[in-house]
């Protein structure tokens, strides 16, 4: 056997453990340096997958299927189509189908139920009057109320007296006056184009701002000429709910043009609201203008109290003598011979009767690179029971 020197090879090992795991980490690293960069890109990927799948979340459905509209395709069929791109090919049937109208020959859409319904609530949460009237839904422009005047008349007998006949109940015809109403909103191409713009709930915004001033003014003021008759625009008198001629608000003079009695000015509000029939008080409201409300904020009673009462909760109207106040900017301000100060139950008083569709002309072509959405209502109102509101109004009698 041959004698191996184990001292002189002992300093070989180190230097071969050394070199081989040198060797080793040379041929890993650029396998360790491909992984980390595809786990950075993949990294990235689902970033960016995130991302997008948050954006679609947030974003309106685009495509008419059951799981996002239920049975609502004409919906996404009149948004992605009509709206969108100006496509009207295939969209009557829709519209028929959903409305129960036909509307090739009159140059416009019917918006279907689920915009016109977002229409019809923000115009009640913006309109005080239509907050509180009665809104009727109507086929066409030829809505008329019959109203009671009078009632059946009665009597006490003896058993076996005789019955004469009693007075009939008398009823007069109330046909509200129409007018239509409209509103002009535009967006340019590439707005409508953005997947990521809700140009339903942007259309329904716009239409319900428009048609909400319009209203406002006309169900207060308008002369009944192509537009509602306005409460303040019927005839008014001092004299009680007998001896008025039907049609007639009864208003309640102050005793001073232009102002509020010196001494004790709350007490002509309290004559205002015991003026209203205590059937009509359940469900009555004031209604007046900011002006008029500064000023009534800052009466008191007797006791140094503020009869006026903030709301209790957020949404809630503040209280004037227990009874909500609405504001609304078309009322008159204070000044002789103003009825600035309407009190009553309007939902028994004022009826607003309107077509059941909304209808949408795309235009294009009028104001390029703005596409116009010229929107149209048939809407009517008018005093429908003159007993069940009444007027406050600044004049010496």
């Amino acid at each position: 056997m041959t004698d191996y020197d184990t001292k002189a090879d002992t300093p070989a090992l180190p230097a071969f453990e050394d070199a081989f795991a040198q060797a080793q980490a040379e041929a890993l690293t650029p396998r360790l340096d491909a992984l980390d960069a595809g786990l950075a890109a993949l990294e990235q990927k689902l970033e960016r997958k995130m991302a997008a799948l948050a954006t679609a979340g947030r974003r309106p459905p685009l495509t008419a299927t059951r799981a996002d509209y239920g049975d609502d395709t004409h919906r996404a069929a009149f948004s992605e189509r009509y709206l969108r791109k100006g496509l009207e090919t295939g969209l009557a049937g829709i519209e028929a189908k959903a409305l129960n109208i036909t509307t090739s020959a009159e140059g416009g859409y019917a918006v279907p139920e689920v915009i016109d319904q977002a229409i019809a609530t923000r115009l009640k949460n913006i309109s005080p009057i239509r907050d509180l009237a009665t809104v009727v839904t109507v086929g066409s422009a030829n809505y008329k109320k019959l109203v009671a005047t009078s009632g059946i008349a009665s009597g006490w007998v003896a058993e076996s007296a005789a019955r004469p006949e009693t007075t009939a109940p008398q009823f007069a015809e109330v046909a509200p006056p129409w007018g239509e109403i409209y509103a002009n909103p535009a967006a340019t191409q590439a707005m409508l184009d953005d997947a990521m713009f809700d140009v339903e709930a942007w259309l329904a915004h716009e239409i319900a701002l428009e048609f909400a001033r319009q209203e406002g003014a006309a169900f207060i003021t308008g002369n009944g000429t192509n537009k509602p008759k306005g409460f303040l625009s019927h005839a008014t008198a001092a004299t009680g709910d007998t001896a008025r001629a039907f049609g007639t608000l009864q208003h309640v003079p102050t005793g001073v043009a232009g102002n509020f009695p010196a001494s004790n000015p709350a007490d002509i509000l309290i004559d205002l609201v015991h003026a209203l029939r205590p059937a009509y008080r359940q469900g009555a409201a004031f209604v007046m203008n900011s002006a008029t409300c500064a000023r009534l904020r800052k009466f008191k009673d007797g006791d140094g109290n503020f009869i006026w009462r903030p709301g209790l909760a957020e949404g809630q109207p503040a209280t004037l003598l227990g009874y909500p106040v609405h504001e609304a900017e078309d009322m008159p301000d204070v000044a002789a011979d103003a009825l600035a100060v309407a009190f009553g139950n309007f939902a028994h008083g004022y009826v607003i009767a309107e077509r059941a569709a909304t209808r949408i002309l795309r235009d294009p072509f009028s104001n390029k690179p703005f596409v116009h959405f010229y929107a149209t209502r048939r809407v009517g109102g008018a005093v429908v029971n003159s007993d069940a509101i009444k007027l406050l109004k600044f004049a010496a009698s």
